[in-house]
């Protein structure tokens, strides 16, 4: 072998992609190491029909005789991309949240937004323009750019999975997250939530109204209770809030009464209820076309956190009733509590 052959083989001959594998101190290939893998992976023949090169090229090349050519990586590099291109990353995305044991919601969640997403944008082609564009495509709803945010969110973590799975480029990186407004979120009165449950004719419906209002559960955490979840003696249910962590959640003399009553009347099989998410949806739905207040688990929610700020209770401690992680989500729940308290001492410095 000519000196100058011995010189290059010495200088590529000291790094493993694969054990056992080339060896490489080539930068251009050790920065692309689905190239290095296939190289290792597909036999002298395949290579050499893939690439039109000789036999006994790719074989010294193989055995780290010599490196390989541009021609070769070429190669190697569009066989890669055309087989990416077929594979489907989100079913494979989708696939990794649920073996971590994400919630439905959180996985429907994802499936929906990124659906949207890889149907405008060809993410394994787009720049950072092209996702701002899309972006800026989602219009504000009645709270601001919350939409938007949420599929940033989807997008940001999508990407985030390929670049460690797959070493594809994170194009969100250094990206700011659209800009959420902070609107005064509706809630209800006391008097509100006496009447909702004054017009409703069904036991079970009352005992949803009143413990929606009395303990701040989520409906993920209402729809799942069960009779041995029910601690009647310290007045807590034992639930299984966000990230799958369970807490209990207090309720009042008004939920106990109507959860007995409902009882009583039902045999539970699997919850209390009898229904679903979507069917507890469906009756709060229906509540707020009769009445015209607004009937979602969400509002009950802050109703809880603003009729206990109005009671002199402690943000801190409504964090810990109602099992928020944050202060922040409670202070925002109850913007309209503290600015009505402030509004007490207010003295018009003209009048």
């Amino acid at each position: 072998m000519p000196a100058f052959r011995r010189v290059k083989t010495a200088s590529i001959c000291s790094y493993s992609g694969v054990p056992g594998g080339i060896r490489t101190h080539d930068p251009l290939l050790r920065r692309q190491p689905h190239t290095l893998k296939l190289l290792n992976k597909l036999t002298v023949t395949e290579l050499a029909q893939l690439s039109n090169l000789s036999k006994s090229y790719i074989s010294q090349v193989k055995h780290g005789k010599c490196p390989p050519s541009q021609r070769l990586l070429d190669c190697l590099a569009h066989h890669t991309q055309a087989k990416e291109q077929h594979r489907d990353y989100l079913a494979l995305f989708l696939q990794s949240r649920e073996a971590m044991g994400v919630s439905s919601k959180t996985l429907r969640f994802y499936r929906q937004r990124l659906s949207q997403f890889t149907a405008e944008v060809n993410y394994l082609k787009a720049t950072k323009q092209a996702i701002e564009r899309y972006l800026t495509s989602i219009p504000p709803n009645s709270y601001g750019l919350g939409t938007r945010h949420a599929s940033f969110r989807a997008i940001k973590t999508f990407y985030r999975w390929l670049e460690a799975e797959f070493g594809l480029e994170n194009l969100l990186n250094g990206m700011p997250a659209p800009i959420l407004g902070k609107p005064i979120l509706p809630s209800l009165s006391a008097d509100n939530v006496l009447h909702l449950i004054e017009i409703t004719n069904s036991t079970r419906d009352k005992a949803i109204i009143a413990l929606f209002t009395e303990s701040g559960l989520r409906l993920s955490e209402l729809t799942n209770i069960r009779p041995e979840h029910i601690d009647w003696s310290s007045g807590t249910i034992k639930v299984m809030g966000k990230g799958r962590k369970e807490a209990y959640a207090p309720f009042g003399e008004l939920s106990e009464r109507y959860l007995k009553e409902w009882l009583a009347q039902h045999e539970p099989d699997g919850n209390i209820w009898g229904l679903n998410e979507w069917g507890i949806v469906s009756m709060l739905r229906r509540l707020e076309k009769a009445t015209g207040l607004p009937c979602n688990p969400h509002t009950f929610r802050r109703t809880f956190a603003c009729l206990l700020r109005k009671a002199g209770v402690d943000t801190m401690t409504i964090k810990d009733l109602g099992r928020w992680e944050s202060l922040e989500m409670v202070q925002r729940y109850t913007r309209s509590v503290s600015f009505q308290d402030s509004l007490k001492f207010y003295r018009a410095p003209l009048s």
